[in-house]
Protein backbone atom coordinates (compact mmCIF):
# COMPACT_ATOMS: atom_id res chain seq x y z
CA UNK A 1 0.00 0.00 0.00
CA UNK A 2 2.94 2.50 0.33
CA UNK A 3 6.48 2.73 -1.04
CA UNK A 4 9.31 4.10 0.51
CA UNK A 5 12.10 6.48 -1.37
CA UNK A 6 14.26 3.67 -3.15
CA UNK A 7 17.40 6.38 -4.09
CA UNK A 8 17.61 9.40 -6.38
CA UNK A 9 18.41 9.72 -9.75
CA UNK A 10 18.71 12.56 -11.82
CA UNK A 11 15.69 12.53 -14.33
CA UNK A 12 13.36 15.76 -15.73
CA UNK A 13 10.11 15.34 -14.53
CA UNK A 14 9.47 14.78 -18.25
CA UNK A 15 9.65 11.11 -19.34
CA UNK A 16 10.20 9.75 -23.33
CA UNK A 17 6.72 8.19 -22.96
CA UNK A 18 4.96 11.85 -22.42
CA UNK A 19 5.25 12.97 -25.24
CA UNK A 20 2.58 10.77 -26.40
CA UNK A 21 0.24 11.05 -23.67
CA UNK A 22 0.66 14.66 -23.81
CA UNK A 23 -0.32 14.59 -27.73
CA UNK A 24 -2.67 12.11 -26.86
CA UNK A 25 -4.15 15.00 -24.23
CA UNK A 26 -4.52 17.42 -26.90
CA UNK A 27 -5.90 15.18 -29.25
CA UNK A 28 -8.42 14.61 -26.63
CA UNK A 29 -9.28 18.00 -25.62
CA UNK A 30 -10.02 18.99 -29.69
CA UNK A 31 -12.22 16.00 -29.36
CA UNK A 32 -14.08 17.21 -26.67
CA UNK A 33 -14.27 20.89 -27.79
CA UNK A 34 -15.21 19.57 -31.08
CA UNK A 35 -18.37 17.79 -29.50
CA UNK A 36 -19.03 20.72 -27.44
CA UNK A 37 -19.47 22.66 -30.06
CA UNK A 38 -22.13 20.43 -32.11
CA UNK A 39 -23.97 19.87 -28.82
CA UNK A 40 -24.33 24.11 -28.82
CA UNK A 41 -24.69 24.03 -32.36
CA UNK A 42 -28.01 21.70 -32.09
CA UNK A 43 -29.68 23.13 -29.64
CA UNK A 44 -28.85 19.87 -26.89
CA UNK A 45 -26.47 21.81 -24.54
CA UNK A 46 -26.74 25.35 -23.35
CA UNK A 47 -23.27 26.74 -22.60
CA UNK A 48 -24.64 28.21 -19.53
CA UNK A 49 -25.21 24.53 -18.31
CA UNK A 50 -21.73 23.43 -19.09
CA UNK A 51 -20.43 26.33 -17.10
CA UNK A 52 -22.38 25.74 -14.13
CA UNK A 53 -21.15 21.82 -14.37
CA UNK A 54 -17.68 23.14 -14.13
CA UNK A 55 -18.27 25.85 -11.63
CA UNK A 56 -19.53 22.86 -9.41
CA UNK A 57 -16.62 21.26 -9.52
CA UNK A 58 -14.25 24.16 -9.02
CA UNK A 59 -16.21 25.99 -6.44
CA UNK A 60 -18.33 23.32 -4.66
CA UNK A 61 -16.20 19.82 -5.54
CA UNK A 62 -12.58 21.34 -4.58
CA UNK A 63 -9.51 22.25 -3.29
CA UNK A 64 -11.68 24.27 -0.54
CA UNK A 65 -13.18 20.96 1.13
CA UNK A 66 -10.11 19.52 1.70
CA UNK A 67 -8.82 22.58 3.10
CA UNK A 68 -11.71 22.66 5.77
CA UNK A 69 -11.25 19.33 6.54
CA UNK A 70 -7.49 20.15 7.15
CA UNK A 71 -8.06 23.08 8.98
CA UNK A 72 -10.74 21.94 11.39
CA UNK A 73 -8.25 18.83 11.83
CA UNK A 74 -5.07 21.18 13.01
CA UNK A 75 -7.17 22.95 15.50
CA UNK A 76 -9.88 19.83 16.94
CA UNK A 77 -7.65 17.20 18.30
CA UNK A 78 -10.49 15.04 18.71
CA UNK A 79 -11.92 15.40 14.95
CA UNK A 80 -7.64 14.75 13.87
CA UNK A 81 -8.39 11.68 15.71
CA UNK A 82 -11.45 10.50 13.98
CA UNK A 83 -9.96 11.74 10.66
CA UNK A 84 -6.89 9.40 10.88
CA UNK A 85 -8.98 6.63 12.28
CA UNK A 86 -11.85 6.93 9.35
CA UNK A 87 -11.10 9.70 6.84
CA UNK A 88 -14.96 8.77 5.26
CA UNK A 89 -16.48 9.07 8.43
CA UNK A 90 -14.87 12.11 9.25
CA UNK A 91 -15.13 14.11 5.78
CA UNK A 92 -18.69 13.46 6.09
CA UNK A 93 -19.27 15.06 9.73
CA UNK A 94 -18.69 18.46 7.23
CA UNK A 95 -20.71 17.27 4.60
CA UNK A 96 -18.48 15.87 1.76
CA UNK A 97 -18.37 12.17 0.32
CA UNK A 98 -20.11 10.43 -1.71
CA UNK A 99 -18.43 9.13 -5.44
CA UNK A 100 -15.03 9.31 -5.37
CA UNK A 101 -14.51 9.13 -1.85
CA UNK A 102 -16.56 5.72 -0.58
CA UNK A 103 -13.32 4.83 1.06
CA UNK A 104 -11.29 7.71 2.05
CA UNK A 105 -7.60 7.55 4.25
CA UNK A 106 -6.15 10.22 5.93
CA UNK A 107 -2.66 9.79 5.94
CA UNK A 108 -0.67 12.44 8.27
CA UNK A 109 2.63 14.09 7.97
CA UNK A 110 5.07 15.22 10.04
CA UNK A 111 8.57 15.96 10.84
CA UNK A 112 10.53 13.01 10.03
CA UNK A 113 7.75 11.18 7.44
CA UNK A 114 6.21 13.05 4.18
CA UNK A 115 3.24 11.34 2.16
CA UNK A 116 2.40 11.84 -1.34
CA UNK A 117 0.06 10.39 -2.95
CA UNK A 118 -0.27 8.64 -6.41
CA UNK A 119 -2.89 6.59 -8.61
CA UNK A 120 -0.12 4.66 -10.84
CA UNK A 121 -2.62 2.68 -12.80
CA UNK A 122 -4.78 5.59 -13.78
CA UNK A 123 -5.95 8.53 -12.27
CA UNK A 124 -8.09 7.37 -8.89
CA UNK A 125 -8.37 11.07 -6.56
CA UNK A 126 -10.78 12.01 -4.16
CA UNK A 127 -13.01 14.71 -5.50
CA UNK A 128 -15.49 15.39 -3.24
CA UNK A 129 -11.99 17.06 -0.85
CA UNK A 130 -10.34 17.92 -3.87
CA UNK A 131 -11.75 18.53 -6.83
CA UNK A 132 -10.33 17.53 -10.32
CA UNK A 133 -7.18 16.04 -10.68
CA UNK A 134 -4.50 18.19 -12.07
CA UNK A 135 -2.89 16.81 -15.37
CA UNK A 136 0.14 16.02 -14.25
CA UNK A 137 -1.32 14.04 -11.47
CA UNK A 138 -2.92 12.04 -14.69
CA UNK A 139 0.55 11.93 -16.55
CA UNK A 140 2.84 8.72 -17.28
CA UNK A 141 5.58 10.24 -15.87
CA UNK A 142 4.51 11.12 -12.03
CA UNK A 143 2.63 8.16 -11.90
CA UNK A 144 5.77 5.73 -12.93
CA UNK A 145 8.31 8.47 -11.71
CA UNK A 146 6.99 9.01 -7.99
CA UNK A 147 7.08 5.72 -6.96
CA UNK A 148 10.20 5.04 -7.74
CA UNK A 149 12.37 8.36 -7.23
CA UNK A 150 9.54 10.54 -4.67
CA UNK A 151 12.72 12.71 -3.70
CA UNK A 152 13.85 13.32 -7.09
CA UNK A 153 10.03 13.96 -8.36
CA UNK A 154 8.94 16.13 -5.49
CA UNK A 155 12.46 18.46 -6.01
CA UNK A 156 11.79 18.79 -9.24
CA UNK A 157 8.01 19.92 -8.34
CA UNK A 158 9.78 22.56 -5.91
CA UNK A 159 9.62 20.53 -2.60
CA UNK A 160 13.26 19.94 -1.47
CA UNK A 161 12.77 17.71 1.55
CA UNK A 162 15.91 16.49 4.00
CA UNK A 163 17.29 13.62 3.40
CA UNK A 164 16.28 12.90 6.79
CA UNK A 165 12.39 13.15 6.32
CA UNK A 166 11.32 9.39 5.32
CA UNK A 167 8.88 9.90 2.14
CA UNK A 168 6.13 7.37 1.62
CA UNK A 169 4.29 7.36 -1.42
CA UNK A 170 0.79 6.06 -1.30
CA UNK A 171 -1.34 4.26 -4.47
CA UNK A 172 -4.70 5.49 -4.50
CA UNK A 173 -6.71 3.04 -6.33
CA UNK A 174 -10.97 2.16 -7.11
CA UNK A 175 -11.38 1.18 -3.53
CA UNK A 176 -9.10 3.19 -1.87
CA UNK A 177 -8.28 6.81 -1.71
CA UNK A 178 -6.10 8.57 0.25
CA UNK A 179 -5.63 12.37 0.92
CA UNK A 180 -2.72 13.87 3.08
CA UNK A 181 -2.99 15.63 6.30
CA UNK A 182 -0.13 18.75 6.18
CA UNK A 183 2.03 19.60 9.25
CA UNK A 184 0.48 22.23 10.76
CA UNK A 185 3.17 25.36 9.50
CA UNK A 186 4.76 27.02 13.11
CA UNK A 187 4.05 30.48 11.22
CA UNK A 188 0.17 29.75 11.09
CA UNK A 189 0.32 30.06 15.16
CA UNK A 190 -2.67 31.29 16.56
CA UNK A 191 -4.65 31.82 13.09
CA UNK A 192 -8.84 30.22 13.82
CA UNK A 193 -10.25 27.66 11.42
CA UNK A 194 -11.10 29.84 8.77
CA UNK A 195 -7.76 31.44 8.16
CA UNK A 196 -5.94 28.27 8.36
CA UNK A 197 -7.99 27.00 5.38
CA UNK A 198 -6.80 29.34 3.32
CA UNK A 199 -3.38 28.23 3.78
CA UNK A 200 -3.74 24.68 2.78
CA UNK A 201 -3.38 23.99 -1.14
CA UNK A 202 -4.43 21.27 -3.45
CA UNK A 203 -1.07 20.38 -3.52
CA UNK A 204 -0.10 20.42 -0.23
CA UNK A 205 -3.20 17.58 0.36
CA UNK A 206 -1.58 15.55 -2.22
CA UNK A 207 2.32 15.35 -0.55
CA UNK A 208 3.53 17.58 -3.76
CA UNK A 209 3.67 21.07 -2.07
CA UNK A 210 3.44 22.26 1.83
CA UNK A 211 0.96 24.92 3.35
CA UNK A 212 1.76 28.23 2.32
CA UNK A 213 0.15 31.85 3.51
CA UNK A 214 -2.38 32.87 0.67
CA UNK A 215 -0.03 36.08 -0.23
CA UNK A 216 3.51 34.05 -0.70
CA UNK A 217 1.44 31.41 -3.21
Amino acid sequence: MSDHDHGDHDHDLAHPHDHDHDERGRRNALRVEALESLLVEKGLVEPAAIDAIIRYFEEQIGPMNGARVVARAWTDPAYKARLLRDATAAVAELGYGGAQAEHLVAVENGPKVHNVVVCTLCSCYPWPVLGLPPAWYKSFAYRSRVVREPRTVLREMGLDLPESVEIRVFDSSAEVRYMVLPERPAEAAGLDEAALAAWVTRDAMIGVGQPRAPERR
